[in-house]
C-alpha cells in the first residue's frame, strides 16, 4: 500500500466530545498503539489495557517522534508541536480514527460478520469459499488465517485491532475484493475493535459459556455478542439461529432486517437432516434436497446460516446450493485422518463444553457397531476455569475411553488444570479415564491401543500448530502427531 498522510482534523469525524489541544492541521503518517514502534510522524493511541495503561507512555511516544496523541487524560506537560486529541474513550475513538485514516474501506466492501461461541470460523470460511465459487473476489478474517483470495496472511487474534483491521480491509479493497467475511469475537465488540466499520450483515450462530475470564459474567458475554447486532445499520441483515434460545435476544434492538434459520421450527431458512455418515450429509433446505461433503448436526446449522446469508445478499438459491455441496470443512474442524487399517482419527477445535458435546454426539450418530470412541482432551490455561470439570464430564459420558492431557497451559501448571478437570469425571468412569500430561504421549497412547474401526477424537487445538507453554510457542500440530502415531503403529492413509 502507498504511504498515507492525513491531517488530524480529517480523522475525528464521528467521535463525540472530542477536544484537540494544539493544531488540528498536524499531518500523521501512521497510527500506533505500541509506543515501542513509534516512528516520526505517528499518531500514538493511549489505550487502557488489561495489563498496561498506554497513558504512561505518552511522553515516550513524543520522544520517539509522535506528532499527535489520542488520549483520555492529558499528560502533565503538553509538548510543543504535538497535538493532543482528548476523547472520552480512546478505544472507541480509535475505531473511527482508523477507519477514516484508511478512507473507510468497509463502506466500499460487502462486509459480513459472524459471531457466536461456536461455528464462527466454519461459517466465515464457508462464506469465503462459496462467494469465490460464485465468481467474486473475496477476503477472509478468521481465527485460522486472514486471506485475500489465495494469499494467506497469518492470524494472531480472532479479530485484529481496529488499526490492523482497517489496514487489512483497505488492502483487500486495493486488491479487488468486493466481499469480506470475518469472525467477530466478543472481545472485539467489548474492546471497540469493530467500531467505525459498516457491515452489510451479521450472523449469530449460538452462545454458551466461554471467555468468562474476560467478561466475568455470562450476562456480560451475551451483551457483548448482542452489541454487534445493536450496531448494524438499517441497510444490513441480521441472521440468527432461532433454535438457540438467545437468538431472539440478539436482535431485540437491531435496526437491521431480521432473518432466521432453524432445524427445529419455522424460520426464513429451514433445514432437515435426511442422513449423516462419515462421507457426507444429505439435507433438505427450504424444500430442496442437497448432499454435502461436510457432516454433523453442527455443520447443518453452519450450512443453513451460509445459505441464508447468501440469499440475503441477493444470490440465487440453486447456484448457492450447488456451490455449497462442493465445499470442505476448514482445517482442524472435524478433520479426518485414517490409518490404513481404518482407525478413524478426528481432529477438532472443540474447546468449549457445548462444542465438545456437539462433536461427540455427531460421532455417536456416525457409529454403526461397537467401535470404541477414544477422546483426548485438555483445557487451556489462563482461561475460563469453570468449564474444565464440565469438559471432562462430557468427554467421559460420551466416550468409551478418555485421556485427559495438556492443551495450551500458558502460564498455569498443566497438572493443576488436569486436577480441576478430574473433578468432573463421574465415579463410574474413573477406570476408563487416564491422565497423561504430555500431549504427544497421549496421542501415541490412544493410537497404540486403538483397533480397526475405532474412532479417536483429539479435541481442543484443531488447526493450531503450536503449544503455548510459559509464553513460548512450541511446534505442535495434533494432525501431524496423529499421522506419526499411525505410521508408528499402523500404516496411514488420508
Amino acid at each position: 500500500m502507498e504511504s498515507i498522510q492525513k491531517p488530524i482534523h480529517s480523522l475525528v469525524s464521528g467521535i463525540a466530545d472530542v477536544v484537540i489541544h494544539g493544531s488540528d492541521n498536524v499531518v500523521v503518517n501512521k497510527i500506533i498503539i505500541d509506543s515501542r514502534r513509534i516512528m516520526p510522524g505517528s499518531l500514538f493511541v493511549a489505550l487502557r489495557g488489561t495489563q498496561v495503561d498506554g497513558h504512561q507512555f505518552m511522553d515516550t511516544a513524543t520522544d520517539l517522534g509522535a506528532v499527535a496523541i489520542l488520549c483520555e487524560e492529558l499528560p502533565k506537560t503538553l509538548r510543543e508541536g504535538v497535538s493532543y486529541i482528548q476523547v472520552i474513550d480512546s478505544a472507541e475513538a480509535m475505531g473511527y480514527v482508523a477507519a477514516s485514516f484508511y478512507d473507510k474501506p468497509s463502506k466500499k466492501l460487502t462486509l459480513v460478520g459472524v459471531t457466536g461461541t461456536n461455528g464462527k470460523t466454519s461459517v466465515a470460511t464457508f462464506l469465503f469459499q462459496l462467494f469465490r465459487a460464485l465468481g467474486y473476489r473475496c477476503g477472509l478474517l478468521s481465527t485460522v488465517q486472514n486471506q485475500i483470495e489465495d494469499e494467506v496472511i497469518p492470524s494472531t487474534h480472532t479479530t485484529p485491532d481496529a488499526v490492523a483491521l482497517n489496514q487489512l480491509l483497505a488492502l483487500m479493497l486495493e486488491k479487488g475484493c468486493s466481499h469480506v467475511f470475518m469472525e467477530v469475537s466478543s472481545h472485539s465488540v467489548a474492546q471497540h475493535r469493530i467500531t467505525g466499520l459498516k457491515f452489510a450483515g451479521g450472523i449469530f450462530t449460538n452462545i454458551t459459556h466461554d471467555h468468562l475470564d474476560f467478561h466475568k459474567t455470562f450476562d456480560n458475554y451475551i451483551k457483548a455478542k448482542k452489541g454487534f447486532f445493536d450496531q448494524l445499520p438499517k441497510s444490513a441483515f441480521a441472521l440468527v439461529n432461532i433454535d438457540d434460545r438467545r437468538g431472539s435476544v440478539m436482535v431485540q434492538n437491531t435496526k437491521a432486517r431480521i432473518e432466521t434459520y432453524s432445524l427445529q421450527t419455522v424460520a426464513t431458512y429451514h433445514g432437515k437432516i435426511l442422513s449423516d455418515t462419515l462421507t457426507g450429509m444429505h439435507m433438505e433446505i427450504n424444500n430442496q434436497e442437497v448432499w454435502f461433503r461436510v457432516i454433523g448436526r453442527f455443520n447443518a446449522y453452519n450450512l443453513l446460516s451460509v445459505y441464508g446469508a447468501a440469499l440475503a445478499l441477493g444470490e440465487m438459491p440453486e447456484e448457492v446450493l450447488t456451490a455449497l455441496s462442493n465445499l470442505n470443512s476448514p482445517p482442524g474442524r472435524f478433520e479426518q485422518i485414517h490409518s490404513a487399517d481404518n482407525i478413524v482419527g478426528i481432529v477438532d477445535y472443540a474447546h468449549t463444553p457445548d462444542a465438545l458435546e456437539n462433536v461427540l454426539q455427531t460421532i455417536a450418530h456416525l457409529r454403526h457397531g461397537n467401535e470404541q470412541v477414544i477422546t483426548i482432551v485438555g483445557c487451556g490455561g489462563n482461561r475460563d476455569a469453570e468449564k474444565r470439570p464440565k469438559m471432562a464430564e462430557i468427554a467421559c459420558n460420551l466416550s468409551t475411553r478418555v485421556i485427559l492431557t495438556s492443551d495450551n497451559p500458558r502460564y498455569e501448571d498443566p497438572q493443576d488444570i488436569l486436577d480441576q478437570m478430574l473433578k468432573g469425571v463421574p465415579p463410574l468412569k474413573y477406570k476408563n479415564t487416564s491422565v497423561i500430561p504430555d500431549r504427544h504421549e497421549a496421542i501415541f497412547k490412544a493410537v497404540a491401543e486403538a483397533n480397526p474401526e475405532d474412532i479417536i477424537l483429539i479435541a481442543g487445538k484443531g488447526h493450531e500448530t503450536y503449544q503455548d507453554i510459559r509464553g513460548v510457542k512450541h511446534d505442535f500440530d495434533d494432525r501431524q502427531v496423529l499421522r506419526e502415531a499411525f505410521l508408528n503403529f499402523h500404516s496411514q492413509k488420508e
